[in-house]
């Protein structure tokens, strides 16, 4: 009798949870993927605990040691991210695909702008300074965005049209090649893991092998001539340089090497960093050094996880989807975020060569926390559903098991 009054007492207690006050307020607040917020509330902690502790010389610097100013500002920062994911996850995700060619065609002005007349931050000029409220902003996180929207809506309305090249394939070819170009005249890194975002994207998307080898050649050869043609050329050619010279170690990646070595399994523990006095940028570019040094291997590997958690949740998405444009948004913007994220973490333990990239929802910054909020927010409204039945379907009545199937 004790054992065959377990499963009603187990059933009982799980009803109590889920009739609770706290759990009806997530369940009809937070709606989606429940394991989606879980990462992006989890990362937006250890953000405001890494930041906190890595801006400490930058404060004393500035601010005569006033460390509350940098986490006030930064975590007013990240409870804007976390309302503009808010926001964009009650939004039905069809919207979405209008928005995205206006932004598409805001963005390339200013991108000129911030090349030609933006503030220069490193030897780079990427942000532009808002009047009034005197805070930059970062054309490129707004044509990331737009440009993965925008080619997840021409795939998905062109789905029967793919093999016109002039309709279906030419619009595409465009907009990566330009947009790519203009990033790549300030940021080539933001600019190549762009690239290969599209061409994922593209791919997935079902487009003819012959046009994705041309996809290649165009998107290549406008990041190397915008490369060349801005004013990142020789910067980048001296990084390549170093990293491939084994007897010239950059002195962000020595003291980077340093806070890994020194963090061990368990790590010195949270705001025990005495790297984050040397190392340049502890709090944006190499912020996974730091989270390494203070919370070790195993810190590091649930930061890692957590991004692993988020690319794999944004497949189930897409699978789930039931219209194409819908799969194709949520596959692009993970993995967009995913890799931007690996990059970041490839950097600080020297796989690769020193980019200017912050780590997604976790680095100090405006913008990139902001637009980060906002893709996430939308993964989570396609992994809603279509919600609003005012929006018409349109050509996209193919839905992703389809593209996987293909």
């Amino acid at each position: 009798m004790a054992l065959e009054a377990q499963p009603n007492r187990i059933k009982a207690m799980q009803s109590d949870f889920e009739q609770s006050p706290f759990v009806k307020i997530v369940n009809q607040n937070l709606k989606g993927d429940k394991l989606i917020w879980l990462v992006a509330l989890s990362l937006s902690v250890i953000s405001i605990l890494v930041v906190y502790s890595a801006t400490g010389t930058l404060a004393y610097r500035r601010l005569q040691g006033n460390t509350e100013y940098y986490l006030f500002k930064h975590g007013i920062l990240i409870a804007l991210s976390i309302f503009l994911i808010w926001i964009c996850h009650q939004v039905d995700y069809r919207y979405y695909s209008r928005i995205s060619r206006i932004a598409l065609l805001v963005s390339v002005p200013l991108l000129l702008l911030s090349w030609k007349f933006g503030v220069t931050i490193n030897e780079a000029s990427r942000w532009i300074t808002i009047p009034l409220i005197n805070q930059s902003f970062q054309p490129s996180d707004l044509a990331k965005l737009a440009l993965i929207a925008n080619i997840a809506a021409m795939l998905a309305k062109r789905q029967y049209e793919l093999h016109d090249f002039k309709t279906s394939i030419q619009p595409v070819l465009i907009w990566t090649g330009v947009i790519c170009a203009l990033i790549g005249l300030s940021n080539f890194s933001n600019a190549v893991l762009l690239f290969l975002t599209c061409m994922m994207l593209i791919y997935i998307g079902r487009i003819p092998t012959n046009y994705l080898i041309l996809m290649f050649l165009v998107g290549a050869t406008s990041i190397m001539m915008a490369l060349y043609v801005g004013e990142r050329f020789g910067t980048a050619r001296s990084r390549i340089e170093q990293f491939t010279n084994p007897e010239e170690i950059h002195f962000q990646a020595q003291q980077s090497y340093i806070a890994i070595a020194t963090g061990g399994l368990l790590g010195k523990g949270p705001g025990n960093s005495d790297q984050k006095n040397f190392l340049p940028h502890p709090y944006s570019d190499f912020i996974y050094a730091i989270i390494l040094e203070e919370y070790g291997l195993l810190g590091g590997l649930l930061v890692l996880g957590l991004y692993v958690l988020l690319l794999y949740r944004g497949m189930v998405v897409m699978l789930g989807s039931k219209l194409a444009f819908g799969g194709l948004l949520s596959v692009g913007l993970s993995f967009s975020i995913v890799m931007q994220a690996l990059l970041n973490m490839c950097v600080a333990v020297g796989l690769v060569p020193i980019t200017g990239i912050p780590l997604p929802m976790v680095s100090m910054g405006g913008t990139s926390l902001l637009f980060t909020g906002m893709a996430i927010g939308i993964i989570l409204s396609v992994s809603r559903g279509e919600i609003d039945e005012n929006v018409p379907l349109g050509n996209d009545t193919t839905g992703t098991q389809n593209l996987v199937k293909s």
